[in-house]
């Protein structure tokens, strides 16, 4: 396996690792996106372990960082920005390794599942958005979300009543877009992905029923809304996974996510986007 750190802007928190099977190629893609609230304490190490072990079942990575709240630009609208940055830069990494680009998926964990699937639907958000980089987009293969925030309002409801934010007088979510869905309606509607289906593209939800963090409704709920639009959306709920379980490479939950990657690297379809 080679590991390889490129910058895909000129931010010092623009930047991902690449990692290459040892295999010959063309490689099958997972940009892999760490969670943490999009909070800056929290880095792409926390989900190298993913990668890695993705990594050796022949599938190449790029695990990206991103800027967060606490950090100049980061939220509204630089996270969105960069992750848009990042996977667009492909096509760059792709002249120096044997990338296959028609096979790309996004994985991300919790606030990185809300990204994984922004990713993939993007390219619905208005031309004049604030959080728009490119009038084509990157087109993926299919999008992950492992326990991610796939529906900003309803995790707004739900941590404004947690008892840490109220201590704390704190919400995440808010932090993380500038404010509440009556504040600034306009940024839910271009930033959470159950307000952008339909995605047209294959997406994963895998949730752990134990999960006390994001809980497991959340994906529920999505499901709900993108079965009535007939989107290719596959619910995977795992009884015995609380919310950290699904990037521990150890667990028995891991195969479970390693065969759904494996799935949708593979499925065939018919348009993109």
């Amino acid at each position: 396996m080679k590991i390889t750190r490129h910058y895909y802007g000129d931010l010092e928190d623009q930047f991902g690792d690449l990692r290459i099977p040892n295999s010959e190629g063309p490689h099958p893609v997972a940009v892999v996106i760490h969670g943490g609230y999009w909070m800056s304490d929290v880095k792409l190490e926390t989900i190298a372990g993913l990668a890695e072990s993705l990594t050796k079942q022949g599938i190449a990575t790029w695990n990206i960082e991103y800027r967060r709240v606490g950090q100049t630009g980061g939220g509204w609208p630089g996270t969105f920005i960069d992750a848009s940055l990042a996977i667009d830069y492909l096509p760059e990494l792709a002249k120096n390794a044997n990338l296959d680009l028609n096979r790309v998926v996004t994985i991300g964990h919790s606030a990185g599942g809300h990204l994984a699937l922004w990713l993939a639907g993007r390219h619905r958000i208005p031309e004049n958005s604030e959080i728009k980089t490119s009038p084509s987009p990157f087109a993926l293969q299919g999008a992950i979300s492992l326990a991610g925030v796939v529906d900003l309002s309803l995790m707004d409801e739900v941590l404004s009543i947690s008892e840490n934010v109220l201590q704390n007088k704190f919400n995440p979510v808010q932090g993380f877009i500038g404010g509440s869905p009556v504040e600034v309606p306009n940024r839910y509607e271009q930033a959470s992905p159950i307000q952008l289906l339909p995605l047209n593209v294959p997406q994963v939800l895998i949730h752990g029923a134990l999960d006390v963090t994001i809980p497991i409704g959340i994906s529920q709920s999505y499901k709900k809304v993108a079965d009535s639009m007939k989107e290719n959306v596959k619910l995977v709920e795992i009884a015995s996974a609380e919310h950290f379980k699904l990037i521990d490479p150890n667990s028995d939950a891991w195969p479970v996510i390693l065969k759904e990657t494996l799935a949708l690297l593979e499925e065939k379809v018919e348009s993109k986007q």
